[in-house]
């Protein structure tokens, strides 16, 4: 949790908070704040507790203890307005088949008993060249496209995005980013879960890993992964068989891969230069090289993986 900001910068504030199912305890004393204007990715296997704490950030569910404010208002207290100045679009959105897209961005903003300005919203989400399109005729891409614009039909200062890229190809996740940025620069504050890495790293301001119900880590993607990412990863192109001893030899532990490249974990540029020298001295051949540098997924399974061991050890004492 950041400290020495003062509230007002904070579109959300979470703290100490829990949710109990039974004897399950699901979030387990979470805190962490959310800046206004960022986009503040939220990440955690299946089962960490996730979902429960975004969906009480939301109103949809109460907290067992614990405090969230959401634009200054407590979330149990001031429900209702909390609502009417939040979008959310859920895991999985969908909307009537037979309708167009305007049609379908009408219908949400009379709902939400709002004057929205639907060809904005198309403008926003990339969608006017679909507006006379139905519904059930649009690409999975599109569909979440408009998922979003239906999350902004009463122009919300947060938006609650669930998993919005799941599913997609490469080219319909990269315009699903597109607005997502979009979103950020019209001061928008977004509240991202999501299972891609990659996409995190893209789009994140902020990123919150949690695990077993526990938030292992808060910062930017940067910052995770210069503190916890402590190797590099070397792939090398080749078919001698003498070139694994001799990495072994080093110090290292090289793997044969599939198509009988050599991979090895290392700490830094010096051990690539000092495997390589020794491969050129040996006279060994070498197809193609690698060197890749630690990401943001990396980082992920090696916390979700700590915390789970550590907390099996918890577990067994």
């Amino acid at each position: 949790m950041r400290h020495g900001m003062p509230n007002s910068e904070h579109a959300i504030i979470v703290e100490q908070l829990c949710k109990r199912y039974g004897t399950l305890l699901a979030v387990d004393s979470v805190s962490f704040t959310v800046a206004k204007g960022e986009v503040f990715a939220f990440l955690g296997p299946n089962g960490a507790g996730k979902t429960t704490t975004a969906e009480i950030i939301e109103t949809i569910r109460a907290p067992t203890s614990g405090r969230v404010t959401v634009l200054g208002m407590d979330v149990t207290k001031s429900k209702a307005k909390v609502v009417r100045r939040i979008g959310v679009l859920p895991q999985g959105f969908s909307s009537f088949d037979r309708i167009t897209v305007r049609e379908s961005l009408s219908y949400y903003a009379q709902v939400f008993g709002c004057n929205a300005d639907v060809d904005a919203l198309m403008d926003l989400t990339h969608l006017r060249s679909k507006a006379n399109a139905r519904f059930n005729t649009l690409s999975g891409g599109l569909k979440q496209r408009l998922g979003i614009a239906a999350a902004l039909v009463n122009d919300p200062e947060v938006v609650f995005l669930d998993e919005p890229t799941t599913g997609l190809d490469p080219h319909a996740r990269h315009a699903v980013w597109d607005v997502l940025k979009g979103l950020k620069d019209r001061g928008k504050t977004v509240f991202l879960t999501t299972h891609y890495m990659e996409e995190a790293e893209v789009l994140a301001d902020t990123v919150a890993i949690i695990s077993r119900g526990r938030i292992v880590a808060t910062d930017s993607p940067a910052r995770l992964t210069q503190k916890h990412a402590d190797h590099m990863r070397l792939t090398l192109g080749s078919s001698d068989a003498a070139a694994p001893g001799l990495i072994r030899n080093m110090g290292f532990d090289p793997t044969r891969t599939s198509d009988e490249s050599i991979c090895v974990q290392v700490n830094n540029a010096d051990d690539v230069r000092a495997i390589l020298g020794e491969i050129e001295r040996a006279g060994l051949s070498l197809r193609g090289i690698d060197v890749r540098k630690p990401n943001l997924e990396d980082v992920f399974l090696k916390l979700t993986e700590e915390h789970g061991a550590d907390a099996a050890n918890e577990g067994s004492k």
